[in-house]
């Protein structure tokens, strides 16, 4: 029998000496001896070497050894055998913790994050040009860092312009308070208090109703949906004097909930079925209907109280709104057809859709509790926006006596303010940019730029006409600097109104067509004027998409302006 058992262990392979195995019968000896055969699938993988090599195997082995007895017992073939280790080293491996993948870096994107930080850093040590003093020079530096940063977003963007302020604090180009001061600005707040308008106004349904009405009425064509919010806007726009007011608390709320009603959602693929060229279309023609009436953005009337002291002429309500009606009206027909060409819905016709949307209408029922009372506090809030400069109530008041009043009646809640990522994403970097933007200025930065601009220009002897136009243009993509509207007119109006009166322009048209372009150049980018956070804060359109666009349009913008808008200021006697 130890000849058996030796034979065996030899042939399986096993160095190590096989426990004695006590068998009953000679029958159970030819068993075991059937076993200490050549077994071809089983042994002839491999070498019998690299088998012994297998400690689950071996281990296995020894086991199944020591109880040899009821092995012997089995009468199993060498086949029941294989399949029985194959079972065991099964279970074993899903025994064995698998190795734990790395996990993804959730850090800065290194690339851009570089990029940004060179730009500063080149910037810083480049010796400022004369007349510029040093700390100016700086804060341009790390402004220009911290505006690639959010091109580029290694990181979002209000992580981007936080570390763009720790920089300026850092280095003592800024004091903390100055480098905080705009988070104290009525505009950021103004921006992220009417996402929390959207947040109650989807909520209560109120937003689905309101979109749905819009859909059964104007919904047969996306173009149509368009056309009808942009004249909708504009309607709007000479009684409400806050941009960020009209575009963002009213008609984004809206906007967002008639993309969700078409089916076009953020992150799921489906922006572009109908979200992305609204978002785009709205906001780009909110910055022309801002130009078309002195009281359509809170800027406007700053740039008629410099004028009349630049020039000594005073530009009236009608004045401004008969020179801008014709330039104003095109754009607003031709800027959504554009971007309806070059940038265009997936789902450009659904003759279905107003019939479906009065049977969701039908569906909802009348208005629920919470829908009465966001509609009443909409209405209330947007009578104060239109009427609050009679009772001293400015636009951000109202704005937070509303949301007050959401507040207390549960139609929102402050926790649900507060998941509101975008809308503090958004305070962040915008504040960030206006203080920044704001102490360029106080530096002098910007002005010494007018000032050589208006030298370089003055010296080429060229036509007024022409001097104008170089004039416009510097006037006009200077803004790239600039997060406000009101920031850029009050540092560069006057100088550029004075440089071109002084080369013979007519005053009183250059002094309007410098007013109507401060209101064009805030489609420039997403930080250029108070509508321009909230609806890109949307995230219906990529960044890079919102400048290239944003420059298109300018151009087309500029065309209309100062060509149909020259002939029809001709035609109005003003150059």
């Amino acid at each position: 029998m130890s000849s058996v058992a030796l034979a065996a262990s030899s042939t399986i392979g096993l160095h190590a000496p096989c426990p004695k195995i006590s068998c009953g019968s000679a029958r159970s000896s030819a068993s075991l001896t059937r076993l200490s055969l050549p077994a071809k699938p089983f042994l002839s993988r491999g070498s019998i070497s690299a088998r012994h090599a297998n400690p689950l195997f071996s281990t296995w082995w020894q086991n199944r050894a020591l109880s040899g007895s009821s092995l012997v017992r089995r009468r199993g073939s060498e086949k029941s055998l294989q399949r029985e280790f194959v079972k065991v080293q099964a279970s074993a491996a899903a025994a064995t913790p698998a190795a734990k993948a790395p996990e993804p870096w959730q850090g800065a994107a290194l690339k851009p994050l570089a990029a940004s930080i060179a730009t500063g850093v080149i910037l810083w040590l480049v010796p400022a040009p004369a007349g510029v003093a040093k700390n100016a020079w700086q804060l341009l530096a790390i402004f220009l860092a911290t505006i690639v940063g959010i091109i580029t977003q290694p990181l979002p963007l209000g992580a981007v312009a936080l570390m763009g302020l720790g920089a300026a604090v850092l280095t003592k180009t800024l004091t903390f308070a100055a480098a905080f001061s705009a988070f104290g600005d009525q505009i950021p707040w103004l921006i992220a208090l009417a996402f929390f308008f959207a947040r109650g106004f989807i909520k209560t349904g109120l937003g689905n109703r309101v979109a749905y009405q819009f859909v059964s009425l104007f919904g047969s064509s996306s173009l149509g949906l368009g056309y009808s919010l942009v004249f909708s806007e504009a309607l709007l726009a000479p009684a409400i004097p806050s941009v960020s007011a009209r575009a963002g608390g009213i008609f984004l709320p809206l906007v967002k909930s008639l993309c969700v009603a078409c089916g076009s959602n953020v992150g799921d693929g489906t922006e572009e079925r109908l979200g992305s060229w609204l978002m785009l279309t709205c906001f780009q023609t909110s910055v022309v209907s801002s130009a078309m009436f002195l009281t359509a953005m809170a800027a406007n009337p700053l740039s008629v109280n410099l004028a009349a002291g630049a020039i000594g002429q005073t530009i009236g309500w009608t004045d401004w709104a008969l020179a801008a009606l014709v330039p104003g009206l095109v754009s607003l027909i031709v800027v959504p057809f554009l971007l309806y060409v070059i940038y265009p819905p997936t789902v450009k016709s659904s003759p279905d859709a107003p019939l479906l949307a009065r049977e969701k209408l039908k569906n909802m029922g009348p208005m629920s509790k919470n829908e009465t009372i966001m509609a009443f506090t909409l209405l209330v809030t947007v009578g104060l926006w239109i009427f609050g400069g009679m009772i001293k109530v400015d636009a951000v008041t109202a704005a937070i006596l509303g949301l007050s009043v959401l507040l207390c009646t549960g139609v929102v809640t402050w926790k649900e303010c507060l998941a509101e990522s975008v809308a503090w994403d958004t305070l962040t970097w915008f504040a960030a940019l206006i203080a920044m933007a704001g102490y360029l200025n106080k530096y002098g930065l910007i002005a010494w730029f007018s000032q050589n601009v208006v030298k370089v220009v003055g010296g080429l002897g060229l036509s007024w006409q022409l001097s104008f136009g170089i004039l416009v243009m510097l006037y006009f993509y200077s803004h790239y600097f600039f997060a406000s509207g009101a920031a850029h007119i009050g540092a560069m109006f006057t100088a550029f109104l004075s440089v071109a009166s002084a080369l013979g322009t007519p005053p009183l048209f250059a002094a309007m067509v410098l007013a109507f372009l401060s209101n064009l150049m805030g489609g420039l980018t997403h930080y250029g004027i108070g509508s321009a956070p909230v609806f890109y804060g949307a995230n219906y359109v990529p960044l890079g998409k919102w400048w290239g666009y944003g420059f298109l349009i300018s151009v087309v913008n500029i065309c209309i302006w100062l060509g149909i808008g020259g002939v029809w200021w001709k035609a109005l006697g003003l150059w």
